[in-house]
């Protein structure tokens, strides 16, 4: 019976396969995630940027990073390498001599298969003259040769042939090893064993507890546990807080602390410039002995900070801790506000502690807003702009112009504007209109609905809302031009002022500013007509959601509907009685009622088609949005002062501001590109009534563009559980047939027994 043998590779033609192969798969992957991309289309992007954003710091950091930059050649110069060791080997072994090959006596004989046996004798005597060791030749070939006659001559050997491939008859099974043999060398033996011993028991163990231990310090979000532990303990500790409250507690994070992260640096001169810069900025709590706050990094971070919303010059090498705790800060606050969030739904659920105020989380998106544009609370929102500066603003907040935000700036005719702004020469005039066209122009629309219900517009107690909100961005260059072509010219407004002289007096709407203006404006133009209307007295007082009595307004309003509905009433009263009076036949009003019952059975159809056909698509954008995976590269954002580029981002939630509370938790909006379409789900209020909630879109990165849309929910009382369900209602006659069959089958099975018996 045919064994088993094991061998190394004592040629080193196995190793090189093995070699080859384990290249292969290091450089292959390597070469797709590290090659550096494309420069030229970097520089095209930056190049394509330089108009509206060169004058950022980011913008200015980042082409002074690619030009000092020596890494991309450096990862080239490796992956090059690789690949021509790799080629190297494949040439290799392909060079190499194949060893193991199918044995065929008849290529030795070089005669072709199923030749006949004289031609096999023939061929055999005229090789053994050419190659007999007696005669001359080769003695290994002489042998092949013998062996291949016997094997095509002999019974015996061309059975084994044909059986095992081997003349011989079966022989050992060998396997090789893809190493070479001087590893398992006894001279080698030490020196084999230290190599593995030092791979497998003391670099792999390093390793993987240095980056476990890493890894364990840090949150999903990459911001250390110990961060958003303490933010946890401050929210918690102080639920209202205010913005000088809430840059203490930023600059208090381990992040900036030399112990925890080696990124922070603490410097000898700290000593000298901090003061220094401390005495510029004035009162910012020195003398508070509260820790973390009186700790030497925390100060320090926290008059970075403060010097950056001010704008002021610092040294070279507090700008390089500035940059990095600036860097830092809008995804310490996004942890903020996440923290925020956990308490409030902690407080909704369980109870026990006050949740964070509104204001908190509101003043956390604000401090985010302040910390990328470099800009403090009370400066306006112009300063966000290129070549404005504070003594520039006595000329937009004067009488004439009252510009005091972007959207006053965009509205403005463009003469007004250019004779507003003239201070500024041409080409800083063109910079300003072409950062101010790159700005973010949002319109938001809500849908209000409870899904997966048969009356989705019908809001009851206790029930799961969700507010659908479109998102639309536009730049503030296209509500320029939309403007323009609004404006008609000044032939056209006399012609008009001609024929509609009662309309001159009318202001024109603005494309930017909200629709919801116009609306609030006819909804205060009805209430004035309801109240001068004479009010009749009503039984019961109408009451708001929050309990309150509902003011003479609301009063008189019900009066008057009420009135108007006993009008229509007696109107279609009227009507219904000069209706009967000319009717003709019985068999007419048979066909008027079976004609209107089937337009009501095809309307019902029609809308149960609508709501399906809704009910799929709102099914199939769910499952795409889960599916697919948008990027996060929005827009760059124009900020002057920050360090690194920066992507447009929003927040959106539901808050109630009368009681500062959330009502849903905000959605940080990162794939604002175009169109975004976002769900805010949030559980209705358990007492019936009308409820006033507001629909808020912030920005994380500008000042002075947030919006708040508002949101009115009328909760009816939800509908009673039905006890006895028409389904389970069984006649009375069913169940005594039932148990009619039941008695009978029970008689039929005991007659079968006695008749078996």
């Amino acid at each position: 019976m045919a064994g088993q043998q094991f061998q190394y590779d004592d040629s080193g033609n196995t190793f090189f396969y093995f070699l080859t192969s384990f290249v292969g798969l290091i450089v292959i992957p390597a070469t797709y995630y590290l090659w550096p991309r494309d420069q030229n289309a970097e520089q095209l992007r930056l190049k394509s940027l330089r108009r509206v954003h060169g004058r950022c710091l980011w913008y200015r950091l980042r082409l002074m990073k690619s030009q000092q930059s020596i890494v991309p050649t450096l990862k080239k110069a490796a992956l090059l390498f690789g690949w021509a060791v790799f080629l190297l080997l494949a040439y290799k072994v392909s060079k190499l001599d194949r060893e193991y090959q199918e044995y065929n006596p008849y290529e030795v004989l070089n005669l072709d298969p199923g030749a006949s046996l004289s031609e096999i004798k023939k061929q055999y005597r005229v090789l053994s003259l050419k190659y007999h060791p007696d005669k001359g030749g080769d003695e290994a070939t002489f042998m092949r040769i013998a062996k291949a006659y016997a094997a095509l001559t002999n019974e015996q050997s061309r059975q084994n042939w044909e059986i095992y491939g081997n003349p011989d008859g079966p022989g050992a099974t060998s396997f090789g090893i893809a190493l070479p043999a001087w590893i398992v060398d006894q001279k080698n033996s030490m020196l084999v064993l230290l190599v593995y011993g030092l791979a497998f028991m003391v670099i792999l163990p390093v390793v993987v507890g240095t980056w476990w231990y890493r890894s364990i310090r840090y949150s999903g979000d990459q911001i250390l546990i110990n961060t958003t532990q303490l933010f946890m303990h401050f929210m918690y500790k102080t639920p209202n807080m205010n913005m000088k409250r809430l840059a203490m507690v930023l600059t208090a994070a381990f992040e900036f602390d030399p112990r925890s992260n080696k990124e922070a640096t603490i410097r000898p001169t700290d000593n000298i410039e901090v003061p220094q810069l401390i005495r510029e900025l004035g009162n910012i709590n020195v003398k508070k002995k509260e820790p973390p706050f009186c700790y030497p990094y925390s100060l320090k971070a926290r008059v970075l900070v403060l010097a950056h919303l001010a704008r002021m010059d610092v040294s070279e090498e507090l700008e390089e801790d500035q940059r990095f705790v600036v860097r830092k800060s809008p995804a310490l606050l996004q942890e903020m506000i996440n923290v925020g969030c956990q308490l409030t739904m902690m407080a909704n659920s369980r109870g026990g502690f006050h949740a964070p105020r509104l204001v908190t989380i509101e003043n956390c998106m604000k401090l985010t807003q302040m910390i990328v544009q470099g800009l403090q609370e009370s400066k306006s929102p112009l300063l966000q702009l290129p070549h404005f500066e504070e003594e520039h603003l006595r000329y937009c907040i004067s009488k004439k112009y009252k510009v005091r935000s972007l959207q006053d700036l965009v509205s403005l005719k463009d003469s007004d504007r250019r004779s507003m702004l003239r201070f500024l020469g041409e080409e800083k005039y063109d910079e300003v209109m072409a950062v101010l066209g790159s700005f973010p122009h949002i319109t938001m629309d809500t849908k209000l609905q409870v899904l997966d219900d048969e009356d989705s517009n019908n809001i009851t107690a206790g029930s799961i809302v969700t507010v659908t909100v479109t998102l639309t961005r536009k730049r503030m260059a296209e509500v320029f031009e939309k403007e323009q072509e609004a404006t008609p010219c000044p032939a056209e407004e006399a012609a008009t002022t001609e024929d509609a002289p009662g309309d001159a007096n009318k202001t024109k709407t603005k494309v930017w500013q909200n629709k919801n203006k116009g609306a609030k404006k006819t909804a205060k133009s009805k209430k004035k007509k309801l109240t001068k209307k004479k009010a009749t007295p009503v039984p019961a007082k109408a009451k708001q959601a929050n309990g309150n009595v509902a003011g003479n307004e609301v009063v008189a309003a019900s009066a008057v509907a009420a009135k108007e509905e006993d009008d229509e009433a007696s109107d279609k009263g009227s009507e219904s009685d000069e209706g009967e009076a000319n009717k003709d036949s019985p068999s007419e009003r048979d066909e008027d009622s079976d004609k209107q019952s089937d337009t009501e059975v095809d309307e019902m159809a029609g809308d149960d088609e609508e709501e399906w056909e809704a009910l799929q698509q709102s099914i199939q954008r769910r499952e795409r949005a889960l599916l697919e995976t948008k990027s996060k590269v929005t827009h760059p954002v124009y900020s002057l002062y920050f360090p690194e580029e920066k992507q447009e981002w929003w927040w959106l939630y539901i808050a109630d501001r009368r009681d500062q509370t959330l009502v849903s938790m905000p959605y940080h909006v990162c794939t604002l590109k175009d169109t975004e379409e976002v769900e805010l789900k949030f559980p209705a209020p358990s007492k019936t009534g009308n409820y006033q909630y507001s629909v808020i879109l912030r920005s994380d990165s500008y000042l002075g563009l947030d919006q708040i849309k508002p949101l009115k929910l009328e909760v009816h009382e939800a509908k009673a559980m039905l006890d006895n369900h028409p389904q389970w209602d069984i006649p009375d006659t069913e169940e005594e047939d039932e148990e009619q069959e039941d008695s009978d089958g029970i008689e039929e099975s005991e007659d079968d027994d006695e008749d078996n018996d």
